[in-house]
């Protein structure tokens, strides 16, 4: 586990063992919370850039930071690299 060189072992151990000692189903939760979690972290981000950006804005430039140029236009009609606003 090299990627975690800033947690000391001792508390990585602890987090682990956390991680354990869980059930299949509530470390799906858990993955669940921290992923709607860094969706609205994502759009909050979005909201400081484009403050008067309306909800279906925000959640078109949120998705254009997860997904390709292509799924984005694919999917939504919206093009992240064009002039033109989404929405």
């Amino acid at each position: 586990m090299d990627e975690m060189t800033d947690t000391d072992p001792r508390a990585r151990e602890v987090w682990l063992d956390l991680l354990r000692k869980m059930r299949p189903e509530e470390r799906l939760a858990q993955a669940l919370r921290l992923s709607e979690m860094a969706l609205r972290v994502s759009e909050a981000g979005v909201r400081l850039a484009y403050p008067r950006a309306s909800e279906r804005e925000v959640f078109l430039r949120a998705a254009a930071r997860r997904l390709t140029r292509e799924q984005m236009i694919g999917a939504y009609g919206w093009d992240p690299e064009s002039d033109v606003q989404p929405g």
